[in-house]
């Protein structure tokens, strides 16, 4: 007799009676789909974070020479500071502090009443006008190549954005949410995001609603380095930049 057939003898005598080898199996079974089933929910996440680590970080060092060559264009320009930073809307409706290079002047947030009559953007939940008066000489160029952005993966390296997701929004736009557009806090906000691969600010508030909760619905690490990819023509091309 083989060691196969002697092996196989000896388990059906030890389940003769059936409940204990029988229970030792379903335990195994169900463990063994328990950590297949944590695999697969908490894998896209967990590689995403890591992604967004690896990306944020490489992009800090290899970029900090431009962001002192930046930051000395804007201090000589009219002596204000050189980051602009602002209170955004995060996942869950969780606040926190997001860095970007000033672009507009010093006092651009207490101008911003007298110019929403000429908001572009019909919906009134986000704001945008062509040759904003705000922007300075250099804020433009950095607009252009959305190099203003860029502080913000000290934000993604923090953990409060990702690398792609909806824009954060300001706690005054998120007042003016439906329900159904709450959606977009689902996730984390990126700096970059689908629908600013497909038209930037061009497109109206209502279709970037849409095409972020389309992205929420799909959202893979697949989708993420698409693009991500997408965004780099996207920026060069300067369409729909503010």
């Amino acid at each position: 007799m083989s060691e196969r057939e002697i092996n196989s003898l000896v388990l059906q005598r030890l389940d003769a009676g059936g409940r204990p080898l029988r229970r030792y199996r379903i335990r195994n079974r169900v463990r063994r789909l328990r950590l297949r089933w944590n695999w697969e929910v908490h894998r896209d996440p967990w590689l995403k974070r890591l992604f967004d680590i690896v990306c944020s970080f490489a992009v800090l060092c290899v970029f900090s020479p431009m962001f002192l060559f930046i930051a000395a264009m804007i201090k000589l320009e009219d002596r204000g500071p050189i980051f602009f930073t602002q209170i955004r809307v995060g996942k869950y409706g969780r606040l926190f502090k997001m860095y970007k290079f000033r672009s507009m002047c010093i006092d651009a947030e207490k101008r911003l009443e007298e110019l929403k009559a000429k908001n572009q953007h019909k919906e009134g939940v986000t704001f945008k006008i062509k040759d904003d008066p705000r922007i300075t000489r250099v804020g433009k160029w950095l607009r252009k190549l959305s190099l203003d952005e860029m502080p913000q993966f000290i934000n993604v390296l923090l953990g409060d954005m990702s690398f792609v997701g909806p824009r954060p929004p300001v706690p005054r736009e998120v007042a003016l949410y439906t329900p159904a557009q709450r959606r977009r806090l689902a996730v984390k906000p990126g700096i970059t995001c689908i629908w600013q691969v497909s038209g930037r600010s061009e497109i109206d508030f209502s279709g970037q609603v849409a095409l972020d909760v389309r992205y929420i619905e799909s959202q893979s690490l697949l989708t993420d380095l698409k693009i991500a990819v997408q965004t780099i023509p996207a920026v060069l091309s300067g369409r729909g930049a503010c």
